[in-house]
């Protein structure tokens, strides 16, 4: 009992501080809100070599050079997709309806964050939260407590030249499941990307949430899809930051009219490609431990998973392929590898290649993301129209492009929602706009026109 008030008062010491800037951040202009979103940007954008050196070296997963790129990246493609909103006050004014809107902050935002993304994930949710007049308060992932805290430091430092209000983004000093627990049971609303335990414990705090669900992208190339450019573009998802990301590439779901002509196309592009059961058995045990992902292939090197498995790869190997021997629960293949892994599907109709992604995202990943690499919009949106995920990404790789991109239309985030089917709030990509409330002022419209019995009922 003593623990559990040393927590409650620990975490109300963080509540009180972040409720008094967030008061004083009200009086804030849009031009000073968006000065200070930009400049969580920026910081992370200009040191995107340390923050991804120290975030590889606590962790332990992952690739420098890739998260150096998705400092960059990400920090860039939010700012851009901020830029310009309005997000305080009076942000739209509908003449045909005589509805006026006024955005409002919700207060005090709770993040919990990932060791997988322990820099990107803090800046994109400290940007949606002040972007909409918010503080917020992180609770990071126990093994990157320190590259997450000296990025909110290192934001902190340069909000302080902007005479930001101090603690409008605080992160915990002292993680526990307590002081997570207390935290999401007394924020306003919460943001939780991570394991699923995370997510669900959001959703049960009794505060709004905002969660994920489990990633396991589906990659099918139709019949007359570009191998030459589609196999570089899954292989650079699939190895993206040793294999981490949620929104990565995990199986490749080819016409058996191309089957051997794409997988040609893949060793040429630095894949090994595994056909003998006894190693693809040893893949599998390698992989995963009582049908859950192993903790030491998880962000590792293709090397680093090769040697777990006892298996010798060609030196200069990008990714491995491992051919399944079933969709959905007939192998544990096609569940997430969050590791330089794809798993090769053959089907004879594209509509027999949309039934192994439905059955492999009933198996693990429904709701999230599906990849397609075709030419005809009538089986892109045959795909569309069948498979239940959240976003469908087209002829682009998908670990870069789903969360977001300068070359299509979602929102630049790190936190994906995968609606319902993924236990989630929200079915698409997180930004400032769930973090906001809008009060709506609805203006008497005395010349709308009142229909008539015959044109309402067509009598």
């Amino acid at each position: 009992m003593e623990m559990e008030m040393d927590s409650v008062a620990y975490i109300n010491e963080y509540l009180e501080r972040a409720r008094k800037a967030q008061k004083a951040y009200e009086a804030f202009t849009q031009e000073q809100i968006d000065e200070i979103v930009m400049t969580i940007a920026k910081v992370v954008h200009d040191n995107a070599e340390y923050l991804a050196e120290i975030a590889v070296e606590e962790t332990g997963m992952g690739v420098v050079a890739d998260k150096i790129a998705k400092n960059k990246g990400k920090s860039r493609t939010i700012w851009n997709s901020l830029k310009g909103k309005k997000s305080t006050g009076i942000i739209e004014r509908d003449e045909v309806t005589g509805i006026t809107k006024i955005a409002k902050p919700i207060g005090v935002v709770a993040a919990i964050t990932p060791c997988t993304n322990p820099i990107v994930t803090p800046m994109s949710n400290a940007m949606f939260a002040l972007k909409g007049g918010n503080a917020i308060i992180i609770t990071p992932h126990h093994k990157s407590i320190h590259c997450s805290t000296k990025t909110v430091e290192m934001i902190n430092e340069q909000l302080d030249h902007l005479g930001a209000p101090k603690y409008l983004i605080q992160i915990l000093d002292q993680q526990s499941r307590e002081n997570t627990k207390n935290l999401i049971a007394n924020a306003d609303i919460v943001i939780a990307t991570g394991g699923m335990g995370m997510v669900k414990a959001a959703y049960s705090s009794g505060k709004p949430a905002l969660g994920v669900g489990a990633g396991n992208v589906q990659c099918i190339l139709d019949v007359d899809a570009d191998i030459e450019t589609a196999a570089p573009q899954i292989i650079a998802g699939r190895i993206f930051d040793n294999g981490i990301i949620c929104s990565g590439e995990q199986s490749v779901i080819m016409p058996e009219a191309r089957y051997n002509e794409m997988l040609a196309e893949f060793e040429k592009n630095g894949a090994f490609i595994i056909r003998d059961p006894e190693k693809k058995e040893a893949m599998r045990s390698a992989m995963f431990v009582d049908g859950a992902m192993n903790r030491h292939a998880i962000g590792q090197s293709v090397d680093a998973v090769a040697k777990l498995a006892s298996l010798e790869i060609p030196e200069n190997t990008k990714v491995i392929i491992v051919e399944a021997d079933g969709s959905g629960e007939a192998d544990i293949l096609a569940k997430e590898k969050m590791c330089p892994v794809l798993a090769a599907y053959k089907y004879k109709t594209f509509a027999e290649g949309v039934e192994i992604a439905r059955a492999n995202l009933e198996e693990e990943g429904k709701g999230h993301s599906v990849s397609i690499h075709s030419n005809t919009t009538e089986n892109i949106e045959y795909a569309g129209k069948e498979l239940c995920v959240s976003r469908f990404v087209v002829n682009q790789t998908c670990a870069t492009s789903a969360g977001g991109s300068f070359f299509n239309g979602l929102a630049p985030t790190n936190t994906l929602g995968c609606g319902s089917w993924g236990n989630n709030s929200i079915s698409e990509n997180l930004d400032y706009k769930h973090l906001i409330n809008i009060s709506r002022i609805a203006y008497y419209m005395k010349d709308n026109h009142v229909p008539t019995d015959e044109e309402l009922w067509g009598l």
